[in-house]
């Protein structure tokens, strides 16, 4: 039997905030274990939660840019249950009445444009973080209280192909906003997934299997693939599927059972009473909206207008920092294409073997402009602008360069043809081999040109004249 695959996916997000959504402590992803706490994080009795500004305004920014409705009043509510991360009992979250509702995020899936709706977005604090040892367990509570906004898909998905355009068209966004550093390997950005199954032509949902805490784009795809397989066999062999929590196992490939779920939790919602409704003004909303930029959707479509063909704008598009380099370089030569091809090119290859940012590079983004306004001018050919592109890495300026080393190409006609000409008398037995048809004559011919110049005489000078003296030697 064949099956409709269903995807739904919720995201947890932590919010670039310094410090944390109900009190006063500071937010550090780097800190030792247990310093950056407040009596409220622990729940120490007696204490009340205030609510973080910045984390609202960050969340309106993020519900606007995702074509979410807002909801100007804020309203908050506990979610109970007890585990050792929770040291309250609760959970201060926003279930009845979210922040944002009813948006949608545009991806493109094998050419394919789709809108994958978002059924919520809402504000929350983060738990604190365990760490489980052969005989004991131990507990920071430094993440304790860490602004989160949850983002909840519809259930629109379905390939683990969608699901891993729409985490990264997601994670794009939310970096380009500057609300999150987005780091999935840092448990910034947290992604768990619902995935069922149901036969093709049916409309009732098959029951869902949750995949918890997967931690990068390529392991998104990899554990829905796993886990569609394991309940296509389930349900070939007349098996039932059941409501579950499952994680991915990369050594393995295959998820992982980690509880079963009888029905839906009980978590006794009810409104948090320490925190007062709170009407966000128009100012407040116009203000974060307006804070909100271009977004990557917006910058690919300028790099179209730039003349940028749609891989080369993607690539762009999905580094934030090296689009903003490149920016910085189009500042100094309208060459768009070559701007780009020296960036996707050997600068993305030093910042690869370096492990660096375009921004921490010593190579400023006039430097590079300059480099390629050279190249256009003819100053330098192509191979000499790699010798040059080598020694910038020190921080050096391009002309500066030229000048130290001696680089400047040769353009000059008649000192080009001068140096053909010698070439072409020491070298007969060349030119016959040229009118025969072998390719191969005119490339050491150049070559000999190239080398009697030092490297220095102009490439397509030197093919074109070499051509037209070729031509005025055939016997």
């Amino acid at each position: 039997m064949n099956y409709e695959v269903i995807i739904g996916i919720e995201i947890h997000l932590e919010l670039k905030t310094q410090t944390k959504m109900f009190s006063a402590a500071a937010v550090s992803a780097n800190a030792p274990a247990n310093t950056c706490v407040s009596p409220t994080d622990i729940a120490i009795p007696g204490t009340l939660p205030l609510l973080n500004e910045e984390a609202v305004r960050l969340a309106v920014m993020t519900a606007y840019a995702l074509n979410c409705e807002i909801d100007d009043l804020l309203r908050f509510d506990r979610k109970n249950y007890y585990y050792a991360d929770l040291p309250k009992g609760y959970q201060i979250t926003q279930q009845d009445y979210p922040l944002g509702k009813n948006g949608f995020v545009t991806i493109k899936d094998q050419g394919k444009v789709q809108n994958i709706r978002i059924n919520r977005l809402h504000l929350e604090e983060d738990t604190a973080k365990l760490f489980h040892y052969e005989t004991t367990t131990a507990i920071d509570f430094n993440r304790c209280g860490v602004p989160l906004i949850e983002i909840v898909s519809e259930p629109d998905m379905r390939s683990g192909e969608q699901a891993m355009a729409y985490v990264e068209k997601l994670r794009s966004i939310l970096y380009y906003l500057g609300v999150s550093d987005c780091k999935m390997e840092n448990g910034s950005l947290r992604c768990d997934i619902n995935i069922s199954l149901r036969p093709e032509g049916t409309m009732a949902f098959g029951n869902k299997v949750e995949v918890k805490n997967l931690n990068s784009i390529a392991n998104i795809g990899k554990a829905v693939n796993a886990e569609v397989n394991r309940q296509t066999a389930l349900l070939d062999s007349g098996t039932t599927v059941e409501q579950s929590t499952y994680r991915y196992d990369e050594n393995s490939r295959q998820t992982i059972l980690m509880r079963k779920k009888e029905g839906a939790v009980d978590y006794r919602y009810f409104p948090e009473n320490n925190i007062p409704l709170i009407r966000l003004s128009k100012e407040f909303i116009e203000a974060a909206k307006a804070a909100i930029g271009e977004l990557p959707d917006q910058r690919y479509q300028r790099y179209q207008n730039l003349g940028l063909n749609d891989y080369d704008s993607q690539q762009l598009v999905n580094n934030k920092a090296l689009s903003d380099y490149f920016d910085e370089v189009c500042r100094y030569s309208d060459n768009y294409k070559s701007c780009c091809n020296w960036l996707l090119g050997d600068f993305s290859a030093y910042l690869a073997k370096e492990l660096v940012e375009a921004n921490a590079t010593a190579i400023k983004p006039e430097a590079l402009g300059e480099l390629v306004a050279l190249i256009d001018k003819q100053t330098i050919s192509s191979k000499q602008a790699k010798e040059v592109f080598q020694e910038m890495l020190g921080g050096k300026m391009p002309q500066a360069i030229i000048a130290e080393k001696g680089l400047k190409q040769e353009s000059d006609e008649t000192k080009i043809i001068a140096l053909l000409e010698t070439v072409l008398n020491e070298n007969p037995q060349s030119i016959q081999d040229y009118h025969q048809g072998k390719d191969r004559a005119l490339g050491y011919l150049i070559g000999q040109v190239m080398k009697l110049s030092q490297g220095q005489a102009n490439p397509a000078m030197v093919s074109a004249l070499l051509k037209s003296a070729l031509a005025q030697r055939k016997d």
